[in-house]
């Protein structure tokens, strides 16, 4: 039977595109989501007989420096050991040679990314804002006291996740994350420009780079725009982080708890917060038994 003993599936009943090498997971052609290192599918695993995500990372894009190919295999892998509520779920990935492919299984959210779910619903009260921040932090705060400490280094609005239904927010799109030792330094340069703190452009960071990106995640969900939009270029949008030129898009922010929670998330590396931090800061106070219902 197919639950017991998963095998690749008969085209003409299942229209698999492509399925993993054990034969328990099967991709479908719907793009549920795309950026610059990856695309990702709507699949189904076979054996649970439940919907997941199918995600994958063409190598082809890191050929000139086989040592990144290296590390991010690695890090994946340890991201299967990763157990929090607000973190998506791995289950399972392998490295597809003949393709040059580095595909990993996740569980897929049912709304999709918080930027999509934000366009949909434009109009949100200030709670729901805190709610989902909350489980950010929550889930930063699991990455970061994590051992070894793992810095995300790419959180903006398209990689947190939610389930609607139940206003569960998750982050997703670990497949950059960098995993650091006691020091929590890290040296190397990815990320999305709009989200990347100013000490990033230096390669020399810490797990605070992360609280920047929520801080600017934070104020793309109240203002529904991508900060530095007034930018056109990634050379404009440099040069304004690393000046200290904050986002116009700040200005939108009509609320002064919510502005000034955004300004301490995205201010300069010695006096921005830790996520442990931030959980505790009074913007939060009302929120703070986070269980939907």
């Amino acid at each position: 039977m197919l639950f017991a003993n998963p095998e690749p599936p008969d085209e003409d009943n299942e229209p698999f595109v492509e399925v993993d090498p054990s034969g328990r997971f099967g991709r479908y052609s719907e793009l549920l989501g795309s950026g610059a290192v990856k695309k990702v599918y709507k699949a189904f695993d076979q054996k649970e007989g439940r919907d997941v995500a199918w995600n994958q990372v063409r190598l082809r894009k890191f050929s000139a420096d086989p040592s990144v190919i290296s590390r991010l295999y690695s890090e994946i892998e340890l991201l299967t050991t990763l157990k929090n509520d607000n973190i998506i779920v791995l289950f399972h990935f392998w490295k597809d040679s003949e393709h040059s492919t580095l595909n990993f299984i996740t569980e897929e959210c049912a709304s999709g990314s918080l930027r999509d779910y934000r366009k949909k619903h434009r109009h949100v009260a200030l709670r729901a804002l805190k709610k989902w921040s909350r489980q950010i932090l929550e889930g930063l705060e699991y990455l970061h006291t994590h051992d070894p400490c793992i810095i995300h280094r790419d959180l903006n609005c398209s990689n947190i996740f939610i389930n609607g239904n139940i206003g569960k927010v998750k982050i997703g799109d670990l497949g950059l994350a960098a995993t650091v030792g006691k020091s929590h330094e890290a040296h190397s340069l990815l990320g999305t420009p709009e989200y990347m703190a100013p000490e990033l452009y230096e390669e020399n960071y810490t797990e605070l780079v992360d609280i920047y990106s929520f801080g600017m995640s934070l104020l793309e969900m109240a203002t529904m725009e991508i900060p530095y939009s007034e930018c056109a270029s990634i050379a404009q949008i440099y040069k304004k982080v690393t000046t200290g030129v904050k986002p116009q898009a700040l200005n939108k922010v009509n609320d002064p708890e919510l502005k000034a929670f955004i300004e301490r998330c995205i201010g300069q590396p010695r006096a921005r917060p830790s996520a442990s931090e931030l959980l505790k800061d009074p913007f939060l106070s009302d929120v703070a038994d986070c269980d939907e219902t």
